[in-house]
């Protein structure tokens, strides 16, 4: 008896309530934030650990509506993690990151053409207004568990009618919540342990807004994008070399909890995951351009290399004609969303996101985000669909890591003394523009009326990843991208 009075006094003096253990979890969070929401809330966060600008904390679950408060725009700014020595090893290890340029290469032209060309947008927004039909979406609610199951009988029935019995739908299961994550199989024919994910969250709204969160753009528009994209694989009799999954991820809205679950178990299990794009939001045009790539790499958290390749992408398949995308980029943070969940497990991801996040659908997170505060279209999802077929039939493919692009074979580069040397052979004409962008789609040299070999400056340039973007006068494009050490 005497020794449980000195434990309680020990809990009491310490500020720190744990009687409601099912309101308390262990997650991780800037560290700046944490003492932010201890200097405020002491009663609500123990900060347990800090290491390089992150904290290891125990919070209670009403932290999320203060956390929206500190200056974090999407997301929960913290990531979920089962238990306290989790949390205490993850700020601890940093993300592995990738130094070397690695070659994804673009050669599916007359393919991926075909399959960009079938979009359907009312397709798109037919699976928005499905799903903001749940009214809420939240992960503890029955109508957001009913909805990831719904999900994959929806994804199942795609498959069925394709007669595709080599494609599995599973739910995967998590021990924090009855909300289940979904994941689809599409098996490689040559590299099967290779793996390409294409991913989303299926919840909706937070901690404050459980009852009605439509959850129109955050996040039905992400899994219509993801939907969209498998009925067009499926239309197309679609069969990678290497393995491709599409994911929608459980209970995001809480700290990425379904992603970091998969992500974790992946890592241990030591699957090969060459790729991951987040798709979270992609139906609110807020921008002066169409797509803005996350650049949190200061924070480990979105691939340099990843974002290259998709700003290469895009200037092959979306400069001109039909199907035009432009870009720029933006920060998100930490903890933003589930790309963060494989990029701490050292896998490769981007976030291509709808829009500046100075420019963000002001409704996300309130009873206003609908498809009718999105214009009731899915112009905007259309120009994401396309770009997640064009990741996936290009990355998965035969011969991926290849040293040269067949787009580009006439194209060859070198970094010397902080120089770049160019050719491209066979060009009878000047060039008509060069421009380089450094991975948050920034263009950092920009040149005009070259000739068709030559040496370009780079003194000015830090270290690091870029691509060069060559444009002859009949607008053919040429890229390659390069590092600077």
């Amino acid at each position: 008896m005497k020794k449980l009075k000195h434990l309680l006094l020990f809990l009491l003096l310490s500020g720190v309530v744990f009687a409601q253990d099912n309101d308390w979890f262990y997650a991780t969070m800037e560290a700046h934030i944490a003492q932010n929401l201890k200097s405020e809330h002491p009663e609500m966060i123990e900060v347990i650990s800090e290491s390089r600008d992150l904290a290891a904390v125990y919070v209670n679950k009403e932290v999320a509506s203060h956390l929206h408060n500190c200056g974090n725009r999407h997301g929960s700014g913290y990531i979920f993690k089962k238990d306290r020595a989790s949390a205490i090893s993850s700020i601890n290890s940093l993300p592995k990151i990738n130094l070397n340029v690695l070659d994804f290469t673009i050669t599916e032209d007359e393919f991926v053409t075909q399959c960009i060309g079938e979009v359907n947008e009312q397709n798109i927004a037919n699976t928005i207004m499905q799903l903001e039909e749940y009214g809420t979406r939240f992960h503890t609610t029955s109508t957001g568990v009913q909805a990831s199951i719904d999900i994959k009988e929806m994804w199942q029935n795609l498959v069925t009618q394709a007669e595709r019995s080599d494609i599995t739908v599973e739910l995967f299961n998590h021990d924090f919540t009855n909300q289940k994550s979904v994941i689809l199989t599409i098996p490689g024919t040559e590299n099967p342990e290779d793996i390409v994910i294409i991913g989303g969250h299926l919840d909706s709204g937070d901690q404050s807004l459980i009852i009605v969160a439509p959850g129109a753009d955050d996040n039905a528009s992400g899994i219509a994008v993801l939907t969209e994209t498998l009925r067009i694989l499926l239309a197309n009799n679609f069969r990678p070399s290497k393995t491709v999954q599409i994911m929608g991820y459980a209970a995001e809205e809480i700290g990425l909890y379904g992603s970091a679950d998969i992500a974790d178990t992946y890592k241990t299990a030591n699957k090969n995951v060459l790729a991951v794009a987040q798709f979270d939001m992609t139906n609110y045009n807020g921008s002066s351009f169409d797509i803005a790539l996350i650049d949190d790499s200061n924070l480990g958290y979105t691939s340099d290399d990843l974002n290259l390749y998709l700003i290469e992408l895009m200037e092959h398949y979306n400069a001109t004609g039909n199907h035009v995308i432009t870009y720029g980029s933006s920060e998100c943070g930490y903890g933003c969303s589930d790309h963060a969940s494989w990029s701490e497990q050292g896998y490769l991801a981007s976030f291509p996101f709808e829009a500046d996040f100075d420019d963000i659908n002001p409704f996300i997170h309130t009873t206003q985000d609908t498809f009718a505060n999105m214009g009731s279209n899915a112009t905007h999802s259309v120009k994401f669909v396309k770009l997640a077929l064009e990741f996936v039939i290009e990355i998965a493919k035969s011969g991926t890591m290849a040293t040269q692009e067949f787009s580009n074979a006439n194209l060859s580069i070198v970094v010397k003394d902080k120089n770049l040397i160019y050719n491209i052979k066979n060009l009878n004409s000047k060039i008509q523009s060069l421009n380089i962008l450094d991975v948050g789609a920034r263009k950092v040299v920009s040149k005009t009326n070259l000739d068709a070999s030559g040496t370009v400056s780079l003194q000015q340039l830090p270290k690091g990843f870029y691509i060069a973007v060559f444009k002859d006068i009949n607008g053919k494009t040429f890229t390659k991208k390069f590092l600077v050490k």
